[in-house]
């Protein structure tokens, strides 16, 4: 008979198996199969709920940066270190220089800020302050601050949703140590019982 007689079967698979009845199934893969749907369950929900927490968190100080940070007009307190590039040059270089501004209550204030190499002491330069006049930085546009928010949501659901997975691999790695040992023990068992010795 050639091969063209031959029948191949194909296993199918099944699915759900731990959950159906069956009378190779043992108490342990019931066990297993709820500890993995639990750590699953879990991962998802930890990784998404601490996501969305962490995303719209960074979305909401980033738009409350947005309405109190305000630019303001500062003069350099002194000379801007370096040369000054020839007009028209667009070098885009900058350095750090000192300069002075006063916040809406009328206190005064001074930091570092960047400014084009050898600008004059009094030059204007434009500094943004939060609402006590402190120093800041430019705060991120609305585009920017999806951006931000999204890298830090999904940075912060895989970092929460690493905790259950791992407890989840870990209890699985147990259990099917469990059930190893005691397929072993059932085979000495039973071995002796079909006329032969392994080993």
């Amino acid at each position: 008979m050639g091969l063209r007689g031959l029948r191949v079967r194909r296993v199918r698979r099944v699915w759900l198996w731990r959950w159906r009845r069956n009378p190779l199934r043992r108490r342990s893969d019931v066990v297993e199969a709820w500890v993995l749907l639990g750590a699953w369950t879990f991962t998802v929900l930890c990784g998404v709920s601490a996501g969305v927490v962490a995303a719209g968190s960074v979305e909401r100080g980033m738009a409350r940066e947005r309405a109190e940070w305000r630019p303001m007009t500062a003069r350099l307190t002194e000379r801007a270190p370096g040369t000054s590039a020839a007009p028209g040059a667009g070098s885009g270089s900058s350095v750090w220089a000192k300069a002075g501004w006063t916040a809406p209550d009328g206190s005064a204030h001074s930091g570092q800020t960047r400014v084009p190499p050898g600008a004059a002491a009094g030059t204007a330069v434009t500094v943004w302050t939060d609402r006590d006049g402190r120093l800041v930085g430019r705060p991120a546009t609305p585009d920017q601050a999806r951006i931000r928010a999204a890298l830090v949501g999904v940075l912060a659901g895989l970092g929460a949703a690493a905790v259950p997975f791992a407890f989840g691999r870990a209890a699985r790695g147990r259990l099917e140590d469990r059930r190893m040992d005691q397929w072993e023990a059932d085979w000495y068992r039973f071995d002796p019982l079909w006329g032969h010795r392994t080993g």
